[in-house]
């Protein structure tokens, strides 16, 4: 990222942002990396102070931006701009706010891409699947069969030395194999919790153990700017966690060198190395399942919309979809109802003779 001579008010408006709005980590990250590149580009054109910038250039800064960005990435660019320039005004550092009348672009509504109800419950039972498959490959593995009491008689006229070294391999391969298990059953789960819950991925590799109440069935979310909220999850989704607690998440705690370890001692959900597993590996997982389970391609965001039209279908209560979902607009769960409606004409356009 490019440094600017305005790196000092960027961090001081990020400051502001982190104790008075709350804003998540990667949002104050975004904010920052679209600041520092529009007062670079202002930089660029000899401007060497913030009182220099007018509305024309900001629109001049937006003209260029769009030719390689989204309009989404454009409005959170903006948003950034303009209150920034709004902090810079209220704080003294400018005369005007030259971003004050700075339109928004408009965002195209679309409708969330979503699995069917049919397609969801293929995909879990895909990743149950191989849950059971691997486990049945472990403990093959780990039966062997007896040999004759001659090919005993033989074994044991061998040295120890050639004894261990043959071990050895074996005891790497069943190490792998209980790897392989643990790491299908964090799968498993991770698919599970997303699907019952709607919960962001950013959301989900932030839990912890002590997130989860069994008792009642709810884990406690930490979302968008630091909001908690407790969500309930069905009986696979506990079966699930259980078995990845009880079984899974052990196997890959052993893998952890001690620092990975005492950083990660609390977290739900572990990568290979027995660290706090991060979002890449999240995503890739859920990409990986819908691959195996020959579901379109979908993203962990995916599950999140069709775990809240779904609830919809079956007759919840938008209010009760917003407060699980954790959004803090209503107008933002009504996105589903849509869905739902599109969902509706389709299955009537297949089922009705006159449709």
């Amino acid at each position: 990222m490019s440094s600017t001579q305005f790196d000092g008010d960027i961090d001081s408006f990020v400051s502001y942002l982190k104790s008075n709005r709350g804003l998540s980590a990667n949002t104050l990250k975004a904010y920052r990396a679209d600041l520092t590149a529009c007062l670079h580009l202002f930089e660029l054109r000899g401007v060497t102070d913030l009182n220099e910038i007018t509305l024309d250039d900001l629109r001049s800064w937006m003209a260029v931006e769009s030719r390689d960005h989204a309009r989404s990435s454009m409005a959170r660019k903006t948003v950034a701009v303009r209150g920034f320039f709004a902090w810079a005004y209220e704080h003294g550092l400018t005369t005007t706010d030259p971003a004050a009348t700075l339109m928004t672009p408009s965002i195209p509504s679309t409708l969330p891409a979503v699995l069917t109800e049919s397609q969801a419950e293929q995909l879990l039972d895909v990743a149950e699947h191989a849950v059971a498959t691997n486990q049945y490959k472990d403990d093959g593995g780990a039966a062997a069969a007896p040999g004759s009491g001659k090919a005993a008689g033989k074994t044991a006229d061998k040295s120890a030395d050639t004894v261990n070294r043959s071990e050895a391999p074996a005891r790497a391969d069943k190490r792998d194999s209980a790897r392989v298990v643990a790491e299908s059953q964090r799968n498993a789960a991770i698919l599970e919790l997303l699907y019952a819950t709607g919960i962001r991925v950013a959301e989900l590799v932030s839990m912890d153990i002590a997130d989860i109440d069994f008792s009642n069935r709810t884990i406690k979310v930490t979302g968008k700017g630091n909001k908690q909220r407790v969500v309930p999850f069905g009986l696979p989704a506990q079966r699930a966690l259980e078995t990845w607690l009880e079984q899974g998440r052990p196997v890959l705690a052993r893998t952890a060198t001690d620092a990975v370890k005492s950083r990660a001692a609390n977290a739900l959900f572990l990568g290979a190395r027995g660290g706090r597993i991060d979002q890449r590996i999240a995503r890739d997982i859920v990409h990986r399942a819908a691959r195996e389970a020959g579901v379109p391609d979908i993203s962990p965001h995916a599950l999140r919309h069709s775990a809240a039209t779904h609830m919809l279908d079956g007759g919840a209560d938008l209010r009760e979809v917003q407060e699980m979902l954790g959004h803090s607009s209503l107008k933002t769960t009504q996105r589903y109802t849509h869905v739902s409606i599109e969902q509706l004409k389709n299955r009537y356009g297949q089922a009705f003779p006159r449709a």
